[in-house]
């Protein structure tokens, strides 16, 4: 493939994945309003009704990981160097999206009524994040020292100025790294929604309102700050 060819697709991908991204923050902002008036109406609303927030939250979400991993399977290191996000955003990054046991600083910040059991509960899914977490990390670490050579975006710079139909070592290569870190992608994801779904299945009803709400400020203002910073370095 030319370097033509491979830098065009990535611009296709890394532009549709951009638009995607612009139409879901609207959602997430709209999604926002309706959480912080559930917030303030909580004690007038039925416990069924509350569910039904969540779980269209909770399906938001999972429209943005179904369209990250579309994109991670069609070019996994656009996923590792996102150009939809800003710089800011970037440096939170860890496989590809945010850390999964940042959702325990929000549950800190944002529900301060935790029964004794509950912070027990919130505890054990804590270390059984953290352990998960290390396991992604270690499995992240082999997937490069496997990969003998050049470094991944050296070898992806590579493969881009190889003549079509030319064979290489470095063909093969690419093409195991690329399954290898689709698959830690993908453990990643699944880790990041199945953390957020048992740690809102340990909250009461009210509490899942403000963790939800938590949530959706802090990634809205980071992408704030992010693009305020972007601006102001222009």
């Amino acid at each position: 493939m030319s370097d033509r060819s491979t830098t065009g697709t990535q611009i296709n991908n890394a532009d549709s994945f951009k638009t995607f991204l612009e139409g879901w923050m609207v959602r997430q902002e709209h999604y926002l309003d309706e959480l912080l008036s559930a917030q303030q109406h909580c004690h007038d609303m039925q416990d069924e009704d509350i569910k039904e927030l969540c779980s269209r939250m909770f399906a938001h979400y999972q429209e943005y990981y179904e369209a990250k991993s579309r994109i991670a399977q069609r070019d996994v290191f656009l996923a590792f160097s996102p150009t939809w996000l800003t710089s800011f955003e970037r440096t939170f990054l860890w496989i590809a999206g945010f850390k999964p046991g940042v959702v325990f600083r929000i549950v800190t910040n944002s529900v301060l009524d935790m029964s004794e059991d509950q912070t027990q509960r919130m505890n054990r899914l804590l270390e059984e994040t953290k352990l998960e977490e290390r396991a992604l990390n270690d499995e992240l670490a082999k997937v490069h020292e496997s990969v003998a050579g050049p470094t991944m975006l050296e070898a992806a710079r590579r493969i881009g100025r190889l003549v079509d139909g030319e064979a290489s070592k470095e063909e093969t290569a690419m093409a195991t790294l690329r399954v290898a870190l689709e698959s830690v992608v993908a453990n990643a994801d699944s880790l990041r929604m199945r953390t957020a779904i048992k740690l809102v299945e340990i909250l009461r009803p009210a509490q899942k309102v403000r963790f939800l709400a938590g949530a959706a400020q802090l990634q809205l203002k980071i992408r704030s700050w992010g693009l305020q910073r972007q601006e102001g370095e222009r």
